[in-house]
């Protein structure tokens, strides 16, 4: 199983049990300022590919966050759910040196179209939910949707991050891009409505 932190890290697929070896979370491999890649290979941790599944493993906590906050609206937390799970696809592939994207399995480790495409199915759905705002709008109505907002500027900067590392063709670009929409969608939803800038 892949962690953010690279193929240094794995953690045991089950809970310790009496008289079985538990993995460590450490490996100390890393102790050399290098991380390993998913599929193989390490690279320098500032490089481009950490940098860009590092930032995406901050979105995934920003959305866990807003979803926190959101425990008592079960179909949002279902929604964030799916979103953090997707993430993790998003963050293998892009943790994946280019000549070994051949070992990536389509919706597994490798983001597909039908992934971006019910992004865009989630915003039409939700956006028909409350009215448009028509100007810029401020931040912070309430905390959930303060919680969502942080979340898009984090997922935002992933997809500026990802735009050194992405292969042509790739969808984790289009991914990340709806998914800053959705979040922004997601945000004026739970505020019901929106306060123009100029308002407050």
């Amino acid at each position: 199983m892949m962690t953010p932190l690279g193929a240094d890290t794995r953690l045991p697929s089950g809970g310790p049990s009496v008289g079985s070896a538990v993995m460590k979370i450490y490996t100390r491999k890393g102790d050399d300022g290098t991380t390993g890649l998913y599929g193989g290979g390490r690279v320098p941790k500032d490089s481009p590919a950490p940098e860009a599944y590092g930032t995406v493993d901050e979105a995934q906590a920003a959305i866990g966050l807003a979803r926190a906050f959101a425990a008592s609206n079960h179909e949002l937390d279902e929604m964030l759910v799916a979103l953090e799970r997707d993430l993790w696809v998003l963050m293998a592939e892009l943790a994946t040196d280019p000549d070994n994207r051949h070992k990536l399995v389509v919706g597994a480790s490798l983001v597909t179209a039908e992934m971006v495409e019910h992004l865009e199915t989630l915003i039409d759905d939700v956006t028909g939910r409350y009215e448009q705002p028509t100007e810029f709008v401020v931040p912070g109505g309430n905390p959930v949707a303060a919680h969502l907002d942080m979340a898009r500027t984090v997922v935002r900067r992933a997809e500026r991050r990802a735009a050194s590392v992405v292969v042509t063709g790739s969808q984790v670009g289009p991914y990340l891009n709806r998914l800053s929409d959705l979040l922004w969608t997601l945000a004026r939803w739970n505020e019901g409505e929106s306060l123009p800038a100029k308002d407050r």
